[in-house]
């Protein structure tokens, strides 16, 4: 009797121990098809799904998304820059992507080139230009009042212009828009002062050379011009955008920038 009561415990336990996976198994062939595959498909874009995560995960706002010849990588134009995300959003990219076909290009500036073209189009009669007599060249240039490079450059504006050379300002407060204490910066409220003055070109240049502001309130687009910049990846000043869209940043001096200018 005992011995038939062992072996019917083992065949019980042995039996048990087959049942357990096919019930999980069952279980798991059971599970509804649209939980068992992924959220999102990465294969497709989806803007809107895209850029709704992209907000909800780092807060940025995507103003516009682009596919790349990358598979599966879309370019983002933020608020805060440009940047690349898988078109699922679950991989985000900060940085370059070149491509290395018969010439290394980089995808980012080809992109960047008609973005900043487009957006500066759109501030065309806000900007403050000094006009060359004999035009041959036209740069659009982010500049900032306190900024050293800015009002360098800006003193030889008589020689950049005998060289053909327009310049069309755009404001660019370099502190930001608003203080640590949630304040309009200075920064913006001179700009913002010049470009209500009633002569601009006057005044941004006795700005530049330090003698002064006067305080002047009005509807000037300094922070929509500072939101283009930071988007089509402008980080400091002087900051010089080319008639094909291609920014160098930095200070150029009249004959360097006359001769980049030639070759471009």
């Amino acid at each position: 009797m005992y011995k038939t009561f062992f072996f019917s415990a083992v065949l019980a336990t042995f039996t048990l121990a087959l049942f357990v996976p096919s019930a999980h198994v069952a279980a798991q062939a059971n599970v509804p098809e649209t939980l068992a595959k992924p959220a999102t498909d990465p294969s497709v874009l989806d803007v809107e799904a895209l850029k709704a995560k992209i907000n909800r995960s780092l807060g940025l706002t995507v103003v516009k998304v682009e596919k790349t010849p990358v598979p599966g990588i879309a370019m983002l134009v933020t608020n805060q820059g440009l940047y690349y995300a898988s078109y699922n959003g679950d991989y985000f990219i900060q940085g370059k992507i070149y491509s290395l076909g018969n010439e290394v290009k980089d995808l980012a500036e080809e992109s960047l080139a008609k973005i900043r073209l487009e957006g500066i189009e759109k501030f065309k009669d806000d900007m403050i230009v000094y006009k060359a007599d004999n035009e041959k060249y036209v740069v659009t240039v982010f500049t900032d009042i306190t900024c050293g490079y800015c009002r360098k450059m800006h003193a030889q504006m008589a020689d950049y212009n005998a060289r053909g050379i327009t310049f069309r300002y755009l404001a660019y407060p370099r502190a930001g828009i608003k203080d640590r204490t949630g304040n309009l910066s200075q920064g913006f409220k001179d700009l913002r002062s010049v470009w209500c003055s009633d002569d601009t070109a006057k005044a941004l240049t006795k700005a530049k050379s330090g003698s002064g502001i006067a305080y002047r309130i009005c509807e000037a687009p300094i922070e929509a011009q500072f939101n283009f910049g930071r988007q089509i990846g402008v980080n400091g000043t002087p900051a010089i955008i080319l008639s094909n869209g291609m920014m160098i940043p930095g200070y150029q001096p009249p004959a360097q920038l006359e001769e980049l200018l030639k070759n471009t």
